[in-house]
C-alpha cells in the first residue's frame, strides 16, 4: 500500500529530473555570466520558496494569535522551519552567483542585507521555539515574533526597487527580462522546488504532531507518577 510520502516522490522525481534538463541542458549558457547563470534559477527558486513559507507561518500565526487552535502553531512551526533552510540556501546561492557576477563574494548590498536580516529574524525564532517547556506560551512568542519578523519579507523584496542595489531588476512592467529559455528554467526551479516545500511540510507536520502526541503521554505519566 503507498503512503503520502511514496505518492510525493513518484510526483517530485519526474518534476525534479525535468528542472535540472531544463536548467543544465536546455537552457542556454548567459552571454556575460556563461553557466554560472544556471546558479541563478536555483537562487529564484529558493528566494520563492522561502516567500511562500513564511507567508504561511504569517498567515498560520495570525490564525493561533486569534483562535488558540494548536493546528495553527503546527502550521506555522512547520513552515518556519523550513523557509528558514530555504533562506540559507538563497544566501549561499547568491554568494556563488555573486561571486561570478560581481567578482566579490559579499557586499552590504541592500538586498543582501534585508535578507540576511530575515534569516536571522527566523532563526531567533526557532530558538524561541526551543527556549521555553510551556507549549502555550512557546506558540504565543513564537507567532508574535513571526509576525514582526514577516515586515521584512515585503521589504527585502522591494529593497532593489526603493535604493541603489547592485542586484538586477529580473522582473519588471515590462517584463520579465531574460531570454525566453532562461525564463522557462527559471519556472521549472520555482515550480520544483515548491512542490519540495509542500512534500516537505506533510512530512514535517506529521512529525510535529507525532512529537506533541509523545510530548502529552510524557506530561500524562509524569502527572499520574507524582500522584
Amino acid at each position: 500500500m503507498k503512503t503520502r510520502q511514496d505518492v510525493w516522490i513518484w510526483v517530485l522525481l519526474p518534476v525534479m529530473l525535468a528542472a535540472l534538463y531544463l536548467n543544465f541542458v536546455w537552457s542556454p549558457d548567459d552571454a556575460v555570466l556563461g553557466p554560472s547563470q544556471r546558479i541563478f534559477y536555483f537562487h529564484m527558486g529558493s528566494a520563492t520558496v522561502a516567500g511562500i513559507a513564511f507567508t504561511i507561518t504569517l498567515v498560520a500565526s495570525i490564525g493561533y494569535l486569534a483562535t488558540r487552535k494548536p493546528v495553527y502553531d503546527v502550521w506555522a512551526a512547520a513552515s518556519a522551519e523550513i523557509g528558514t533552510i530555504f533562506t540559507t540556501m538563497l544566501l549561499i546561492s547568491g554568494i556563488l552567483w555573486g561571486r561570478a557576477a560581481w567578482g566579490i563574494w559579499w557586499t552590504w548590498d541592500p538586498r543582501l542585507t534585508s535578507t540576511v536580516i530575515l534569516w536571522v529574524l527566523f532563526l531567533a525564532y526557532l530558538l524561541i521555539r526551543e527556549w521555553s517547556d510551556n507549549r502555550e506560551r512557546r506558540a504565543r512568542y513564537s507567532a508574535i515574533l513571526a509576525i514582526i519578523a514577516y515586515i521584512d519579507v515585503p521589504i527585502d523584496y522591494m529593497t532593489i526597487r526603493w535604493w541603489h542595489s547592485i542586484h538586477p531588476v529580473v522582473i519588471t512592467s515590462q517584463g520579465i527580462q531574460m531570454a525566453p529559455r532562461m525564463i522557462v528554467a527559471m519556472f521549472g526551479s520555482m515550480i520544483a522546488l515548491s512542490l519540495v516545500y509542500i512534500a516537505w511540510m506533510v512530512i514535517r507536520m506529521r512529525l510535529m504532531r507525532a512529537e506533541r502526541g509523545i510530548e502529552d503521554l510524557k506530561n500524562a505519566f509524569k502527572i499520574e507518577w507524582e500522584r
